[in-house]
Order: structure tokens, then sequence, then C-alpha cells
């Protein structure tokens, strides 16, 4: 119990200290959303709040309850500190940043905005990463218990 609770307080403090860290460095204002400015009612549509945290949850919760605790009992203390530290230092900062980078360049996604700035080469890299991470998730949805 003691170990849930300093990863509950370690969360906290991540989502406070670093939190701000990371929105000091982003810098977000108060711009329209490309979901309110570029609203087409297909790829652009504004989501009550409620909705937009719901699809959140349902994107990082998965199968990781399952997982999880399959990695707990194989790795102990070493997956522990991946889960807490992970979701500290890389989930949320990714998640984050991400979605502000994408906000800044009218809703663009992830393969689009790295060939703005890498390439064709390198959006034709991460098209094809893309594509196979989404097997990949499909498979370990497919595979795992339910």
């Amino acid at each position: 119990m003691i170990t849930f609770i300093i990863s509950l307080v370690a969360l906290i403090l991540g989502y406070l200290i670093y939190g701000a860290i990371v929105e000091r460095v982003m810098r977000p204002d108060d711009r329209e959303t490309p979901a309110i400015r570029l609203a087409d009612g297909v790829d652009y549509v504004a989501l009550p709040t409620w909705k937009v945290f719901m699809i959140q949850f349902l994107n990082i919760a998965g199968t990781g309850p399952i997982f999880g605790a399959i990695m707990g009992m194989w790795f102990g203390p070493a997956s522990y500190l991946w889960i807490v530290l992970g979701c500290i230092f890389a989930g949320a900062v990714h998640d984050f940043m991400s979605g502000m980078l994408s906000l800044r360049h009218d809703g663009a996604n992830l393969p689009t905005l790295i060939g703005k700035y890498l390439g064709k080469g390198a959006r034709a890299v991460m098209l094809v990463f893309t594509v196979l991470l989404l097997m990949m998730v499909g498979a370990v949805f497919v595979y795992s218990p339910a």
C-alpha cells in the first residue's frame, strides 16, 4: 500500500512541477482550436469536454490494466518505476506536446508534421511505422484477454 501512495504522490508532483515546466516551454495560448475554426462536421468536430477526456482515457487505458499487472508480476520494481516515471516523463509530455504541435498546425497529424519539418522521406518512414504500430496494437487487442 505504501508503494501505491508513493506512486500517487509522485504522479501528482510530476503533474504540478514537471507539467509546469513543460507548459512554460510550449506556452499554450487562447487561440481557437482547429475543431472550432475549421469545423466541417467530419474531420473537425468540436466535442464536449467530458467526451474529450473519455476518449483520452480510452486511448491510454486499452489493455494497460491487464498487461500492467502481468508486467508487475514478472518484473516487479522495474515495472513499477517504468510505469510511474514513464507516465511523468514520457507519456504525459508526448500527449501534451503532440497535441500542441497539432493545434498550431491546423490539426495536422504527426506524419504530416514530420514531412513538413524533416522531408518527404521521413514522412514516408513515419507512415509505414504508423501502419506497423497500428497492426501490432490491433494484434494485442485481438489476442489479449478482455
